[in-house]
């Protein structure tokens, strides 16, 4: 007789035995780091403006404010 193992099969190597070996603080930061990635995706679509698309549409607010201020009426002062 051989060496069996439970599964009544000629035992051949650990690999038979054992399932894949896996580095438990690997697994998580991946863990996190995927979760990051899902969450700066969202951010992207609902902030996606790069700091040249702010500067533009700040500058063309204040544009069309003085715009606008410049071409308010005075009040005529009847005190």
């Amino acid at each position: 007789m051989g060496v069996h193992n439970v599964d009544h099969q000629p035992f051949c190597g650990r690999a038979r035995l054992m399932g894949e070996i896996v580095n438990l603080n690997r697994a998580r930061k991946a863990r996190v780091k995927a979760d990051a990635k899902r969450t700066a995706e969202a951010n992207r679509l609902t902030f996606g403006r790069t700091k040249a698309e702010r500067l533009t549409t700040q500058t063309e607010r204040e544009r069309n404010a003085a715009q606008l201020d410049g071409h308010k009426l005075e009040e005529p002062d009847d005190a």
